[in-house]
């Protein structure tokens, strides 16, 4: 809020996770600065991941960095600042020519048009253009503050919760508000039974896996049969659960079993690790699973030994 209040802004670099506020903040500094009625003609937004190669720096970033300033005060005879602001919302999906591009367009222009960049991961960003910005860190939202969203949407919109729901959103969103806000839609409107969500309409609803499949895959692996726990995984599969979901099931109750040692953990969660790259570069979900639940095996026969 301060920066916005100076008469010069910087350049702002957001990043962190997905649904954690980052477009909003932009949408909400820019309102501040122009007011409703100057916005269009002062801020342009552009999604980087549909339009992110070199062209697009070219033509409409260019062209609308270059344009002039005209009006100074709004209706009401407020100041307005001297500049134009750009935000580019997902530029980690811009080329590194794109990039080098924008770079330059910052520089030349830097006396009429700001902007704002809005990514997941700064680490895609390349150091010349992050350098030329002030970075804000946005973290995984608080449990408490997603309650307390969920609790202000809920009166809203006249949706009842049952006790537990909360927290199973919570877990569920893993600190992202929009995919707590969309997960609580879908079960209000897909699973609510009599107007009542409850967590397992939301855990259906967000395809989250049992605890007791997963705690079912973990038992079959104790008993030392290859068989019971290719069965068992196979079973899980047919269900419709994903493969990644699966592994993250398995992973809490990897980290929650107090039978397994440190080093044995670090086995698992290290085969939990290599399987979930596999699945990313699209390997075989079922091989993969096999492969994990063969190392919890070893390590839950090495224990019983």
């Amino acid at each position: 809020m301060a920066a916005v209040e100076q008469p010069w802004l910087p350049h702002l670099l957001f990043y962190g996770p997905p649904g954690t506020g980052k477009t909003t903040c932009a949408l909400a500094v820019v309102r501040q600065l122009f007011g409703a009625e100057q916005l269009k003609n002062r801020v342009l937004e552009l999604n980087a991941s549909d339009e992110r190669g070199i062209a697009v720096v070219r033509s409409k970033i260019k062209t609308f960095a270059a344009i002039a300033v005209g009006q100074q005060t709004t209706l009401d005879g407020a100041r307005l600042p001297p500049y134009k602001v750009i935000i580019l919302d997902e530029a980690d999906a811009m080329t590194n020519d794109a990039q080098s591009a924008l770079r330059r367009t910052m520089e030349v222009y830097s006396k009429v048009t700001r902007f704002i960049i809005i990514c997941n991961y700064v680490s895609r960003i390349i150091e010349p253009l992050a350098s030329r910005c002030a970075k804000f860190r946005f973290k995984p939202m608080h449990g408490d503050v997603i309650h307390s969203r969920i609790e202000h949407i809920c009166t809203a919109e006249g949706v009842e919760l049952s006790p537990g729901t909360l927290q199973a959103l919570s877990k569920v969103a893993g600190g992202d508000m929009r995919r707590a806000i969309t997960t609580l839609q879908s079960a209000a409107r897909l699973g609510g039974k009599g107007g009542v969500v409850d967590a397992a309409t939301v855990h259906d609803v967000a395809g989250v896996v049992p605890e007791a499949a997963c705690a079912a895959i973990a038992e079959a692996c104790k008993s030392g049969s290859f068989a019971a726990m290719q069965a068992s995984i196979e079973h899980t599969v047919l269900e419709g659960y994903p493969a990644q979901e699966i592994l993250l099931g398995l992973q809490a109750v990897v980290l929650q079993d107090q039978a397994l040692d440190n080093a044995q953990k670090a086995i698992v969660l290290e085969a939990l690790a290599v399987a979930d790259k596999a699945l990313v570069d699209g390997a075989d979900e079922l091989l993969q699973l096999l492969s994990v639940g063969s190392q919890l095996q070893t390590c839950l026969s090495a224990m019983q030994a």
